[in-house]
């Protein structure tokens, strides 16, 4: 069983999103349980907030990420410190290793011209930024579109990255055994019995 390890970085305005994506991740993991794969989704809620060694929670949720395969990062009215911090360390994390495969997601809905606040420049320099990167964001208009989306890329790795990745480890399992030939041609393992 392969575990693919996904992080969900987001602002507390994402709640919603957030709890919906822990929901259909669920019903993927059960979907995809006969294909070896499970996936595991950290949000930062479910995380622990005691005294980090470091002194920075976060530092902690930093190393998570660098362990991840992928990251999702949600945003609406703003990309909040924490989270670009968090892309930060994907996208160093990725140009070292080529993980984790990072999505970003914007979400494309009204908003009230009275609670835009200076924090939402954060969010157009976040953009800018990407665009720098020559990235290409996506948007959602719903969750079911932003779902929708997401769903197709985790089929798109199933078919390439993740299967390689199952294969790999099935791979491992099989070769944890000794293999090796004596001068009869027997092949000897751990569970063979060598006596004739």
């Amino acid at each position: 069983m392969k575990k693919v390890k996904i992080f969900l970085a987001s602002s507390a305005e994402l709640k919603e999103e957030r709890q919906l994506f822990e929901i259909e991740i669920y019903r993927k993991c059960k979907a995809w349980f006969e294909k070896g794969i499970f996936l595991h989704l950290e949000i930062w809620e479910d995380m622990s907030a005691k005294m980090s060694a470091s002194g920075r929670s976060q530092s902690d949720y930093n190393e998570v990420i660098k362990e991840c395969d992928i990251l999702i990062l949600l945003a609406y009215t703003k990309v909040g410190i924490y989270t670009a911090e968090e892309f930060e360390v994907a996208h160093g994390q990725f140009r070292k290793t080529e993980k984790p495969f990072i999505f970003t997601y914007f979400k494309d809905a009204a908003i009230n011209t009275g609670s835009i606040t200076p924090e939402f420049m954060s969010l157009l320099n976040f953009k800018q930024k990407l665009s720098d990167l020559g990235h290409f964001y996506s948007t959602y208009t719903d969750f079911h579109h932003l779902w929708n989306q997401f769903n197709k890329e985790l089929e798109r790795l199933a078919d390439g990255e993740f299967q390689e990745m199952v294969e790999r480890v099935a791979e491992e399992k099989t070769s944890g055994a000794i293999h090796q030939h004596n001068i009869y041609g027997d092949n000897i393992g751990r569970d063979k019995v060598v006596g004739k």
